[in-house]
């Protein structure tokens, strides 16, 4: 085994404890989390967030503290991609799935049928 491809498993190694240490509530959770590329030259790693991560509120939250925290303990890396599986935005929307919607909010499509009026 080359140094170099040692160093690449250790860095990979380094990720991935750097996951288990700092975020055991996504497993606690029923989510986990893996490395789905990781590019030594450029520093850049792409995390992806799986289970109950995927459409979870909160992943936003979990993706930005990844990613603060990530480039501030392993020297190597530069910048961290996270992805939960519903789009680049966390499932908040925009990649086909349902956006979030709140009362008294108007949308411009009229021909949805929304169900029955509330009795109140």
């Amino acid at each position: 085994m080359s140094t170099e491809t040692q160093e690449a498993d250790d860095l990979n190694d380094r990720v991935m404890n750097f996951l288990r240490r700092n975020f055991p509530q996504i497993q606690m959770h029923g989510g986990s989390a893996a490395i789905q590329n990781l590019d030594r030259e450029s520093g850049e790693v792409t995390i992806q967030l799986g289970g109950a991560c995927s459409g979870c509120g909160i992943s936003p939250m979990t993706i930005q503290a990844i990613k603060s925290r990530m480039v501030k303990e392993i020297p190597e890396i530069n910048q961290v991609h996270a992805e939960t599986g519903m789009g680049d935005d966390g499932g908040m929307g925009g990649g086909g799935g349902m956006s979030p919607s709140f009362p008294g909010e108007t949308t411009d499509d009229e021909s949805t049928d929304e169900g029955p009026q509330a009795p109140f």
